[in-house]
């Protein structure tokens, strides 16, 4: 990895005491889980647009897996 901005800030990051570095980790997860959520009900809003509902969905897969 080059030298630069994030090689800096994950140099800090081990330099920080364990607790902290878990504090940080939890936040990071949190953070991840309301993007994911977030994107997961817009997702789920264009699918709805479109008429596309989770029945549709598993039939796609199985014919997908399983053919015509």
């Amino acid at each position: 990895m080059p030298n630069g901005p994030v090689q800096d800030i994950l140099r800090e990051i081990e330099a920080l005491p364990e607790d902290d570095q878990f504090a940080l980790e939890q936040e990071l997860a949190r953070r991840l889980d309301v993007q994911w959520d977030r994107e997961a009900r817009q997702a789920r809003e264009q699918a709805r647009q479109r008429g596309i509902d989770q029945a549709a969905i598993d039939r796609a897969i199985e014919q997908r897996r399983y053919g015509p």
